[in-house]
């Protein structure tokens, strides 16, 4: 069994301010834009209305399996409200919120239920298919959300609602006599079971979330007999797999992730909570495992996952195509979420550095830099004159690689807005007296030290930059440990306290300086960072002969706008230059990257596809290459995109 004290947890974020950098501007864009877009939206779609339970406002327009989920955008917007007024206090948005809450209290059926489209739509069908249905999935995000306001509010109308609704699935749910022995379908209230135990401290919860964990993939597979006493044949699962849902074993024998990426890296989460919480080995060890799998063989460069739309996931080893990329916005984000979970159960910086890839490239593209538009998916490449035939693919992806206000299935917009709202909580993570920092921009940090309260702000103009000052504010001294994180991307650093130089070597990534602090002491930490060409897996085929621009964390990506059309034909040869220049004028100011290239291509092309090599002249052009970070792409003028270039 594991002591739970020698593994750190994340910094409350109340205690945390970003103040005026990078994240403190994806902040207030989040809050003055994002997250009122999406109430309208929540609004106009009739998924407040829903909770009035009215059959005449069921919006008729959706196909009931994406109106069995309303609720969980609900859910979702009211945990970016709560993180958002944790640090940011604003009556005209708690008080939208309450109305909200209002509506789901009298939604609430005397035993607890809470579900708009089966206490409405088809009362009989209740708890009758977890496999594809989403109550459990829409009831996770109901309570995260429920908890997240709780705690910014103190307000326990939220609360009290959500422990009656998770009362009634503990009721039903569970290994004891009399009970079902299903689990989530699509993963989340593992995570949302964990979070009502350490807000109200009932045991039940965590036993239940354990429950999920545990249960997942038995046999007799319970996804088989609840299908059976529908009357419908097991083998007739759409999907044909449970490997989709993560269900085609107990979960302690799966060695690779599977399926559906949102669905895989939100269950990975769920169950690293688990394990953190009960010392379980057999599920620290299969943490490890699945995580060294997702990273070692199907992540992309901007932290994305899932190459293939079919199946919203993975396929198989290396397989990482970037048209066609689906990389979901969803499963970047559920990436961040067992990212910080594998650091707490293992402080090892290199969960953090697939974190902050995760972050500032995967995460960010999917929303617009006015925080009104959005993607459902990230592809690496674009070429906006393929329009794909597929409506489903219209659906998700708009064909001239425009973000979009809306989706036929929203759950991007508001897992942004809830990530965005809640950064603060990912930048520190404590343990005992050390405190790791984890991640880097100017934010003021209050943190606990055994009684004692250290005090301290960063100032950086990070990411862009990678010199980093920590003062401390503390009035009286504190003895700690502050574990600097040297990212995984730098290969040159230098540390100063007072001005004199720190020669120690990382361990696990970190600089750990012991002193006893005291206001004024400062910290200088400088993180070489050069341009960067990254290389790609030889396994890799899609990427053969391409390079890919890295500055810091930021991965940057051409687009047509700044270097006409036909990208594909555009060398960066191997002794080219890459300069860094700051362009005042694009997205509030930002390094841009130049470097001198070649286009490619015949100039004499007669008819036809095809060609003999023989007959053609091939010319050699210089140009003029640029690139921007990838997070910013599609913001202008619509055109191409590519993040690997060819170098030969």
């Amino acid at each position: 069994m594991i002591e739970k004290i020698q593994f750190p947890h994340a910094a409350p974020l109340q205690d945390i301010q970003l103040t005026n950098g990078f994240w403190a501007e994806r902040q207030a864009t989040n809050r003055e834009k994002t997250i009122p877009s999406i109430y309208s939206f929540l609004e106009s779609t009739g998924r407040l209305a829903a909770f009035d339970l009215s059959k005449d406002q069921q919006p008729p327009k959706f196909h009931k399996v994406v109106r069995m989920f309303f609720d969980s955008d609900s859910g979702k917007w009211l945990e970016a409200v709560g993180y958002s007024l944790m640090t940011h206090p604003d009556p005209a948005l708690e008080h939208l919120a309450d109305g909200l809450i209002d509506r789901m209290e009298k939604a609430q059926q005397p035993d607890g239920y809470l579900n708009t489209y089966f206490t409405v739509m088809e009362t009989e069908y209740r708890w009758r298919n977890l496999r594809d249905w989403h109550e459990m999935y829409n009831a996770g995000h109901l309570i995260e959300g429920a908890v997240a306001y709780y705690q910014a509010t103190g307000k326990r109308k939220v609360l009290d609602i959500f422990v009656r609704f998770a009362d009634l699935i503990d009721s039903l749910f569970g290994p004891e006599d009399g009970k079902k022995r299903g689990y989530p379908g699509h993963p989340e209230l593992e995570l949302a079971m964990v979070k009502l135990y350490h807000a109200t401290r009932e045991p039940r919860y965590l036993k239940l979330a354990q429950f999920f964990i545990d249960e997942r993939g038995q046999q007799p597979h319970y996804f088989d007999l609840e299908s059976a006493e529908r009357g419908e044949d097991p083998a007739d699962f759409w999907a044909q797999s449970y490997h989709y849902c993560q269900a085609h074993a107990p979960l302690r024998e799966q060695t690779e992730a599977t399926g559906h990426a949102v669905r895989a890296c939100y269950l990975y989460a769920g169950l690293v909570d688990v394990a953190l919480e009960t010392g379980d080995p057999s599920l620290l060890e299969t943490a490890r495992r699945l995580w060294d799998d997702l990273i070692g063989h199907q992540m992309y460069i901007n932290g994305g996952l899932g190459p293939a739309q079919s199946n919203e996931g993975f396929t198989f080893a290396y397989d990482l195509p970037n048209e066609t990329a689906y990389a979901e916005t969803c499963a970047a984000i559920a990436l961040v979420l067992y990212a910080q979970r594998m650091f707490h159960l293992d402080p090892d910086a290199r969960y953090i550095d697939v974190m902050e890839r995760a972050l500032y490239n995967g995460i960010l593209s999917g929303v617009s830099y006015d925080g009104t538009h959005f993607f459902y998916a990230n592809p690496l490449a674009a070429y906006p004159k393929v329009s794909p035939d597929d409506p489903w693919s219209a659906i998700k992806t708009d064909p001239h690689y425009r973000r979009q206000e809306w989706f036929y299935c929203p759950c991007c917009p508001p897992n942004v807005a809830r990530l965005v709202a809640s950064i603060g909580a990912y930048f520190y993570g404590i343990s005992g007296d050390t405190v790791y920092v984890n991640l880097y921009d100017r934010n003021r940090a209050r943190i606990d030290i055994h009684g004692k309260m250290a005090e301290f702000e960063q100032k950086t103009s990070y990411p862009w930059d990678g010199d980093i000052e920590i003062e401390i504010l503390s009035g009286e001294p504190v003895e700690y440990e502050l574990a600097l994180r040297i990212p995984g991307w730098c290969r040159q650093f230098d540390v100063r306290v007072n001005g004199d130089p720190i020669s120690a070597e990382p361990q696990r990534g970190y600089v750990r300086i012991r002193r006893r602090w005291i206001g004024g002491d400062r910290v200088r930490l400088s993180l070489a960072m050069p341009v960067e060409r990254m290389a790609p897996h030889p396994m890799i085929r899609q990427d053969a002969g391409c390079v890919a621009l890295q500055r810091g964390p930021v991965l940057y990506c051409i687009e047509g706008t700044d270097n006409g059309e036909q990208l594909a034909n555009v060398i960066l040869p191997p002794d080219s230059q890459l300069s860094v220049v700051y362009d005042a004028s694009l997205f509030g100011g930002i390094p841009v990257i130049t470097a001198d290239a070649l286009r490619v291509g015949p100039s004499n092309w007669a008819n036809g596809l095809y060609q003999p090599q023989a007959v053609l002249d091939y010319a050699r052009t210089s140009t003029a290459l640029r690139a921007i970070p990838y997070s910013l792409w599609a913001n202008r003028a619509p055109g191409e995109m590519r993040v690997w270039i060819r170098e030969s």
